[in-house]
């Protein structure tokens, strides 16, 4: 039943604080499963206080257990550590504030943690994040490159260094955060958003050197997991761990086994492109040559079966040439007059083809081989052509 007040009757401190304290007090203990986000235990106290934070939201609560429940829990108790916990709420209405007071403490053991991160495999997996129809191609050229990476950490200097040897040219867009415990992934997952929103950088590289299992916990995060799925830039793993896959393996668009490796997938080899720019050339050249060798010798070819051609061609048209003089010359009259024959006109110049055509007395032109003369017909005599007397 609500409790009735008004502005002329407030309720007074003291019973919001009880009432508080009640209704908080009806809900009874119950398991909590989180990470242990700040735990500094003093000596000779009798109550240990901690902080419990929900690994996949920013979100925490404040545990007090007693000093000796905390001194049995093996392994002890440290930040970073994954823990369930049976434990009551508590309403202390004299600070009007609440508190979880533990019964229980429970390390989650390595094995119970790589079911829950199978779990949760299974889940993304279902949802499509880790297929490799999202997965998209890296630039072969870069523009500048995000790197998320410990600071000062030996990851950081593996992917500068060898990325630079490879590639002189290549530009570095970093962000140097926590990437252990509690603070690694909003620390990630803050830096990942900053580079997403970069236009200049063309891939996102995370890379740490390795670790337990537990050291990385936080890149199999349902957060940054889902986080790195919705980046519009394609995003390079380099955790380095083999024998265990970080979910973050899974998403990535590519999977590098250590940082150094990073450095070579996402640059090319300056001196191999340099090689391979050479030997293009080389086989071009030859290639050049060899193209204008056969068009030479082709055209040679050409030229001679051209040239063959055309002599051929003057041999049989002067042969014909030749012939048709030949027949040329046996037709003509003067080649009629060498075989002995002549040709007789009358006074006119008119052609005599019939005796007919001259009378006694009549002078005709006789015309042979060698030259003409005029001559007289004087008797009348006609002898048929072939006969004889």
């Amino acid at each position: 039943m609500a409790f009735e007040s008004s502005p002329e009757k407030p309720a007074p401190v003291r019973t919001v604080s009880r009432m508080l304290s009640d209704w908080i007090g009806r809900l009874g203990p119950i398991w909590i499963d989180g990470q242990v986000a700040e735990f500094r235990p003093r000596p000779g106290a009798r109550n240990v206080y901690l902080t419990l934070r929900d690994p996949d939201v920013d979100m925490s609560l404040t545990i007090v257990a007693d000093a000796a429940l905390v001194g049995s829990v093996m392994p002890p108790l440290e930040a970073g550590q994954r823990v369930v916990v049976f434990a009551r709420p508590e309403f202390w209405s004299g600070r009007g504030s609440l508190q979880m007071r533990a019964k229980e403490i429970r390390p989650v053991g390595i094995g119970e943690l790589l079911a829950q991160l199978e779990r949760l495999k299974g889940v993304l997996a279902a949802e499509g994040l880790f297929s490799p129809a999202r997965k998209r191609p890296l630039p072969f050229i870069p523009q500048r490159v995000g790197l998320i990476c410990g600071r000062a950490s030996a990851a950081m200097t593996d992917v500068v260094v060898n990325a630079t040897e490879r590639w002189p040219g290549v530009q570095f867009e970093i962000r140097e955060v926590a990437v252990q415990g509690v603070a690694a992934v909003p620390a990630v997952t803050e830096a990942l958003a900053e580079l997403d929103a970069l236009p200049e950088v063309d891939v996102i590289v995370i890379a740490r050197g390795g670790g337990s299992v537990e050291d990385l916990l936080p890149f199999s995060n349902e957060s940054l997991v889902r986080a790195v799925a919705a980046c519009a830039t394609p995003v390079v793993s380099a955790i380095g761990h083999e024998q265990d896959t970080p979910l973050l393996d899974l998403v990535a668009d590519l999977r590098a086994s250590t940082p150094t490796d990073a450095a070579k997938r996402i640059v090319p080899s300056l001196r191999e492109q340099q090689d391979l720019i050479a030997g293009m050339r080389r086989r071009l050249s030859t290639q050049l040559v060899h193209r204008l060798d056969r068009e030479g010798s082709l055209l040679a070819e050409r030229q001679r079966r051209s040239a063959s051609l055309i002599r051929n061609l003057l041999e049989r048209s002067t042969s014909d040439i030749a012939h048709l003089a030949a027949r040329v010359r046996a037709l003509s009259p003067a080649a009629t007059l060498d075989r002995g024959y002549a040709i007789v006109t009358g006074a006119d110049g008119v052609i005599i083809r019939d005796e007919a055509q001259v009378a006694v007395g009549d002078a005709i032109r006789v015309r042979v081989a060698s030259g003409a003369f005029t001559s007289t017909r004087i008797a009348e005599q006609a002898t048929e052509l072939g006969s004889s007397e």
